[in-house]
């Protein structure tokens, strides 16, 4: 499956700015399933300064400056992406979840001790008793992980009401899950909240959700946006998408742009700026199929 991606990011600022420092995560990455065949960046003012490279997790990272005075800020993404399909493993076969977790708490394979990185804390996830106590739910002794997980997933989905004004970037766990109401964002830090609290190793991941459905199929939440999941971590078998907010693994409608241990190491574009006063925000996003004939 092919997609050309367009991704704008439009800022209008009260006052005129007269220096800008941005870095944009808008390249999507190539992993064992997905290939990007073409990917470029337009930016709006001209920029003075342009510089890329990979960040830790090894994700795309753009870095540009602006020098002149302006009033507005466009940042255009277009990609052109390829995907195959996924081959997820039988839920009942993987391996119990409790194992798993034994296996990260000693890691002794390159592989675990890559993944044991997730286990913890990070800036908008953190570990407390409440979160665990709401995914033994779904983790009794020795169920398979993949099983539990998926189990935990429908939970969320089945629980959780998707409101797109009801948070914000910062807003904490607790008061999601108190609210019982968010959106993508919120419901994959949950997620990954409830896993790492377990001792499970889970990422998030930011990316794209192609939603103009086949005929008689479900039009999924997360269209005109970038959407979020998560993976979790299983030695043998490797990292295996979850996506709480559609209660389903992402396979042939899900792009893959960056991950990192929660939204601050993904975010799309993210900066600082000299003036500007107050600023409006506004995001678009396209996920176009393209026929192969």
């Amino acid at each position: 499956m092919k997609y050309v991606i367009q991704h704008i990011t439009e800022y209008r600022y009260g006052e005129p700015a007269s220096l800008g420092h941005n870095e944009a995560r808008l390249t999507p990455r190539t992993v064992p399933r997905q290939r990007c065949l073409s990917s470029w960046i337009m930016v709006e003012p001209m920029f003075t300064a342009w510089s890329e490279w990979d960040d830790y997790f090894g994700n795309r990272v753009s870095f540009f400056t602006i020098e002149q005075e302006h009033t507005a800020l466009t940042v255009t993404a277009r990609s052109e992406v390829e995907l195959d399909e996924p081959h997820y493993p039988a839920p009942s076969e993987t391996l119990a979840w409790d194992l798993v977790r034994d296996h990260l708490a000693c890691p002794r394979t390159p592989e675990t001790i890559a993944a044991a990185q997730f286990l913890f804390d990070s800036p908008h996830i953190h570990q407390e008793a409440w979160l665990s106590d709401y995914a033994r739910v779904s983790f009794p002794p020795r169920r398979p992980l993949l099983e539990a997980t998926l189990d935990l997933t429908n939970r969320i989905y089945s629980e959780f009401q998707y409101s797109p004004a009801s948070t914000d970037v910062s807003t904490p766990i607790r008061e999601v899950f108190d609210s019982r109401r968010g959106v993508c964002q919120d419901f994959a830090h949950l997620q990954i909240a409830c896993l790492r609290s377990l001792g499970l190793a889970a990422r998030y991941v930011s990316g794209y959700l192609q939603t103009d459905p086949p005929p008689g199929s479900p039009k999924l939440v997360g269209a005109d946006a970038s959407h979020a999941w998560l993976s979790v971590y299983c030695p043998g078998v490797g990292w295996l998408d979850v996506d709480p907010t559609n209660n389903h693994m992402p396979a042939l409608r899900h792009v893959t742009l960056a991950w990192g241990r929660d939204y601050s190491d993904v975010c799309p574009v993210k900066g600082v700026v000299l003036g500007g006063g107050q600023h409006l925000m506004r995001v678009s996003v396209d996920v176009s199929p393209v026929d192969d004939a």
